[in-house]
């Protein structure tokens, strides 16, 4: 198997950004729009998790489709992007059909960046989610992602909000040609696995490098101590609020329950490239998408446990590279808030 470049690497899917930064604002939405007919769940393993219409994605429930995924920035109050997405599918034809009407189902699941760019208020609204649901529709197939500082990345930090997050994204392609790809929100508590924040070459981030240490998240940074890079280590911080993000799609096709699974597994990723991750203070969350262009071999019992198995367990290490991707494509930034530094440089 082998590692390419985006989630668009999975035919059909689009991604859109809209963001703001200057006079008080640090955020942004990200679009994830799959074309009709793709089937999706969740899975929701952090404990502060801000989201909207989760729970139309659980397996038991009735509607099977997902028309967009929104990711935003705002926490709960950024839920409204969600607003906007649902208007432009509903003008588009896009939706859940229901007596006189369209439905549309629209998940979606916010960081927290309130007050980076300086203000508290500044987060986005309906009127950004429609924008950037727009922007994804507007997308030629297989268009290149941007990444780092965009759309939901725009605020996002690391590292108890010293360093910053970003977008990041990553695809695989199996031995049977299905293609496993993935967007990460990276707005984590803690630090990349294997990593370390000093490097001997300046500009060079080597975020798979084995041999570094990985700074922990210690007693003193609960106490208020910023890492260099971060704001005033003298200023008692209150406590972090954070969440890293992810949309998981793939070509192949799947059920609902399938999906499921699919997030599920694909947390492991997340484990594996964030140090903690998954804690009371990250709304740790994983979107899963099929397209259904690719049948899976189900021909006996042990094809389909064999199929499920390789294609989840890539959605695991797609994952963990999406997520660090975000991290070594952000970059600084300084607002009125403070300085968020570029993480290995």
């Amino acid at each position: 198997m082998g590692a390419t470049g985006a989630i668009t690497d999975v035919a059909g899917i689009r991604v859109g950004h809209v963001h703001k930064s200057g006079d008080g604002w640090l955020s942004g939405v990200t679009v994830v729009l799959p074309p009709p007919g793709t089937v999706g769940s969740v899975d929701v393993r952090g404990g502060g998790p801000a989201t909207h219409e989760t729970d139309a994605l659980d397996p038991t429930t009735l509607s099977q489709t997902v028309d967009a995924v929104v990711l935003t920035g705002g926490s709960a109050f950024g839920l409204a992007a969600a607003h906007g997405a649902q208007r432009w599918c509903e003008e588009n034809g896009r939706g859940f059909p229901v007596p006189g009407g369209l439905v549309p189902i629209v998940p979606a699941a916010a960081i927290f960046d309130l007050g980076r760019g300086g203000d508290f208020s500044a987060r986005p609204g309906e009127a950004m989610g429609y924008a950037a649901t727009a922007a994804a529709a507007g997308q030629p197939e297989g268009h290149d992602v941007e990444r780092g500082n965009v759309g939901a990345g725009t605020g996002a930090a690391i590292g108890r909000g010293t360093y910053k997050g970003g977008v990041g994204t990553a695809s695989i392609t199996l031995d049977n040609g299905v293609v496993v790809a993935a967007l990460a929100v990276v707005n984590a508590l803690g630090l990349p696995f294997g990593t370390s924040s000093q490097w001997t070459e300046p500009g060079s981030v080597r975020l798979s490098e084995e041999r570094a240490s990985t700074p922990r998240v210690s007693a003193a940074d609960s106490e208020g101590e910023a890492e260099p890079g971060g704001t005033d280590p003298d200023a008692k911080q209150p406590p972090p609020l954070n969440t890293t993000l992810v949309v998981v799609a793939t070509d192949a096709v799947l059920d609902k329950a399938d999906c499921k699974r699919t997030a599920s597994a694909a947390h492991a990723g997340l484990a594996r490239a964030l140090n903690p991750s998954h804690t009371l203070a990250d709304g740790d969350t994983v979107f899963a998408l099929a397209t259904g262009a690719v049948a899976l071999d189900r021909s006996t019992p042990t094809a389909r446990q064999i199929s499920l198995i390789t294609l989840q367990s890539a959605a695991a290490d797609v994952v963990r590279l999406a997520i660090l991707d975000g991290i070594s494509q952000a970059e600084a930034v300084t607002t009125a808030a403070g300085t968020l530094g570029a993480y290995g440089r």
